[in-house]
């Protein structure tokens, strides 16, 4: 070697070795403090936990304060149906939030009612199986490892005796699985049962069904909501909880074995890398909560589309409707298949990513960690020969494969929180919506045609209900579906006897008046005196005939049981039905009584209409609105129909353009369809009279322009 060449060399030998001198003194000293960095980080790490729970309950509480101001402001604006405001409008957006929370929180409350509850079992048994098959796990990690090791041993004997073992623990392991996946079906149906039971009991009370598709339009399809919704949000919640607590389960026992065989900073070094490396793919994580809601809320309307069509299949036949409605469902169905399109693409890119860092980029952070133990040696570790390295090796892959699964599905369950955000949104909207209907609070976008500015003072008053024997309206505005005031102030009293008589032309506020006296519509000004609701009794042009037997349609809405215990028998019933000539229905069927059909498809448009006043006459309430009921019968029927139902003592309250009609009433209530209207008696043969002689001057007044038409001709003679 040349001089010039050894004085350039010693010079980097030198540095080399003072550079391994260096590391070398490092690692000694590490490892002589080596516990006591290990408690520092350990202390550093669990302070930084603390102080993170502190500013999350320091912003918790700030966001409950801004949330109660905002619901006192909310309440002091309080809107019925009036046009709402832009906050209200607006959608939610489905995040990980503390609305996200709250609601969970409370809908928690309702499938998991208290500690004593069955579902209550089903979780503590469940969580028993679950770290139950963790133990079983790890179990299975040292025994993998020990057959590896006789197998590199050459030991047959012994390989075929751990072989034996490892077959004898797959019995409790295929058992405890088995297990876990009946406790998820399980809660999944227990909790749709409390989740549906209480949603019943709220939609289907003081009259919110109604509320919700008459009153409110920020639920379009509660139907989609209660039957799809429910049951998805209900199956999520129950995955989610074994998704979730088995992998932290897990990662929490791997990740303390593994400390031990690998060292505690190895882990926390390679937890630090993979937290990082998650929080950079939460980041990028598209928003898969709201997808989710948005898709649901698309199949609910495209549903809605073809029940729609369902319901309204004779009058769009009749129009040769068919192309029409065939466009609006095929541009409803390419709507939700292009987000759904949409949906797939963001989740085939984002699964990209997701797989790559989980599988490959940890997995390789796993191996240099696995390797710890047979590259480096641990304090007090002992030494070992190729069998030993290699069973080692084994067991903490195998647990490294676990915890690295185990945190892949807690990240995969990142997607499906945020699947569970979308459902939990739309059903805490549903429950939200209904307490709103119940305490009088509505969110109506109105096309009033004169614009509600004019009504806002009146659609944004309450007036007050009195629970009397009479009837007795007291500066009473009558309001339209879409806003405008039809009557701005309407004052009448009826005694019980006094049968009234309501005429008026189309939209001028019939309809609305006994909306009001049926309780579903709220009273928006003045005093509303009127009985119980069970006092009134009402039947449409085209009566509602339920699902059930004959008999059910006469009691509706009594039950079997109810009947029983009013005393009425079948004899009751046939006796009435042979009263509107109606008793041959009952011999139609072998069945009787007892038979059932599609009654509404089975009875012709007047036999409906005797049924329904059959159940009239079953229930004989103080009061009764007939709105156009005897349309369809003929003129003996109609007078069978009310004389009967007047000798039961039922004031009846009658809607109809029928003259026949005027001689069973006392009292007439009169719109003229421009806010005004006339309350008085009835003499039904008076005013037959002046209707006559009304019609019989109509009559020559048409002909007036044909008569000055022919002096003007005579004239030019």
């Amino acid at each position: 070697m040349a001089p010039n060449q050894s004085k350039l060399v010693l010079p980097a030998m030198v540095r080399e070795r003072n550079i391994k001198g260096i590391i070398s003194q490092l690692t000694t000293m590490y490892l002589q403090n080596r516990t006591r960095i290990s408690r520092a980080v350990y202390i550093t790490l669990f302070v930084a936990l603390i102080n993170r729970v502190r500013n999350a309950i320091a912003e918790q509480k700030a966001a409950s304060v801004r949330e109660a101001a905002k619901r006192a402001e909310r309440v002091g604006t309080t809107s019925s149906t009036d046009e709402p405001d832009a906050t209200s409008t607006k959608k939610k957006k489905v995040e990980l939030n503390r609305e996200f929370f709250r609601s969970l929180l409370r809908l928690l409350r309702i499938v998991v009612p208290g500690w004593r509850s069955k579902e209550t079992r089903l979780l503590i048994s469940h969580s028993f199986f679950l770290v139950l098959r963790t133990l079983i796990s790890l179990k299975v990690a040292a025994m993998d490892g020990a057959i590896v090791k006789a197998l590199v041993k050459g030991n047959g004997r012994e390989f075929l005796m751990r072989i034996v073992w490892w077959m004898l623990i797959a019995v409790p392991a295929t058992f405890t699985n088995s297990m876990l996946s009946y406790h998820q079906a399980e809660l999944s149906l227990r909790y749709r049962t409390r989740l549906t039971n209480h949603i019943h009991d709220k939609y289907l009370s003081q009259l919110t069904f109604y509320g919700i598709s008459a009153l409110d339009d920020r639920i379009k399809n509660p139907d989609q909501l209660i039957a799809v919704d429910v049951a998805k949000f209900s199956n999520s919640l129950a995955e989610l909880y074994s998704n979730l607590a088995k992998p932290i389960l897990d990662m929490t026992i791997y990740t303390a074995s593994l400390s031990k065989s690998v060292g505690g900073e190895g882990v926390v070094f390679m937890s630090l890398l993979v937290q990082l490396s998650a929080t950079v793919m939460r980041a990028l994580t598209p928003p898969f909560g709201k997808y989710v809601a948005d898709e649901a809320r698309l199949e609910g309307e495209f549903r809605f589309q073809h029940s729609r069509l369902i319901d309204h299949a004779e009058e769009v036949a009749l129009y040769a409707g068919h192309e029409a409605e065939k466009d609006t469902l095929d541009k409803g169905y390419f709507t939700l298949i292009k987000h759904v399109n949409y949906i797939l693409r963001r989740r085939f890119y984002h699964g990209f990513m997701e797989d790559f860092v989980i599988k490959y980029f940890w997995g390789a952070l796993g191996l240099l960690l696995c390797s710890v133990p047979v590259f480096v040696k641990m304090p007090g570790g002992v030494v070992m020969n190729m069998g030993d390295r290699t069973e080692s090796f084994v067991t903490n892959r195998r647990m490294l494969l676990s915890a690295s699964d185990a945190f892949g599905r807690v990240m995969f369950s990142y997607r499906e929180i945020m699947e569970l955000a979308g459902y939990t949104s739309r059903v805490a909207t549903l429950l939200e919506v209904m307490e709103d209907i119940q305490s009088g609070h509505f969110e109506k976008k109105l096309v009033s045609s004169l614009g509600t500015e004019d009504n806002e003072a009146v659609l944004r008053g309450r007036g007050k209900v009195v629970e009397s024997k009479d009837i007795e309206f007291i500066d009473v505005p009558i309001i339209s579906p879409n806003g405008d005031v039809l009557v701005k102030s309407l004052s009448f009293s009826l005694k019980q006897g006094d049968h009234l008589l309501v005429v008026g032309p189309n939209g001028c506020g019939k309809s609305s008046l006994f909306r009001i006296l049926g309780g579903l519509w709220p009273v928006y000004g003045g005093t509303v005196h009127k009985p119980p609701f069970s006092d009134i009794f009402y039947i449409p042009q085209r009566p509602y005939l339920s699902r059930g037997s004959l008999r059910q349609q006469i009691i509706y809405p009594d039950g079997l049981r109810t009947m029983r215990t009013k005393g009425v028998t079948d004899a009751d019933l046939m006796s009435i039905l042979r009263i509107l000539s109606l008793e041959h229905i009952v011999d139609l069927y072998p069945e009787g009584w007892d038979a059932e059909a599609e009654w509404r498809d089975v009875l012709s448009g007047g036999l409906q209409q005797r049924v329904a006043m059959a159940r009239l006459f079953y229930h004989r309430p103080r009061y009764a609105i007939l709105d156009e009921c005897t349309s369809s019968v003929t003129l003996d029927t109609e007078k069978v129909m009310y004389e009967n139902a007047k000798a039961l003592g039922i004031t009846l309250m009658t809607v109809s353009h029928r003259r026949s009609l005027w001689k069973y009433h006392s009292r007439i209530l009169q719109f003229d369809g421009q806010g005004n209207y006339v309350f008085t008696k009835l003499d039904a043969e008076k005013r037959m009279k002046l209707e006559d002689e009304k019609e019989d001057l109509e009559v020559l007044l048409r002909g007036v322009p044909e008569i000055e038409r022919r002096i003007e001709e005579l004239s030019a003679l």
